[in-house]
């Protein structure tokens, strides 16, 4: 199963701008953010990405990433493989 994760991203690292670390639940990630932003990336703190295999896919708003987080922490109950998006670090 292939799933994006919502995180928040909360400092871009200032000797790689195209590597940020980011949040979600309480875990801390690092992730590419090279799709979604080539120029002033400091811009991006404070702002949730779709994560999927590391890499920030695209930008989402702060309801859509909370309702998506919402679905996905529902969905542990059901999917073993959900679960482990928000047991462990660097998962996503």
């Amino acid at each position: 199963m292939c799933i994006g994760v919502p995180c928040c991203i909360k400092t871009i690292d200032p000797n790689h701008p195209n590597q940020a670390e980011a949040v979600v639940n309480g875990i801390i990630c690092n992730i590419d953010i090279s799709l979604i932003s080539r120029e002033n990336n400091q811009s991006l703190i404070g702002q949730w990405v779709l994560v999927h295999t590391g890499f920030a896919m695209s930008k989402l708003d702060e309801e859509e990433a909370q309702n998506t987080l919402l679905m996905l922490n529902a969905m542990q109950e059901e999917e073993a493989d959900v679960a482990v998006l928000f047991q462990a670090q660097d998962r996503f």
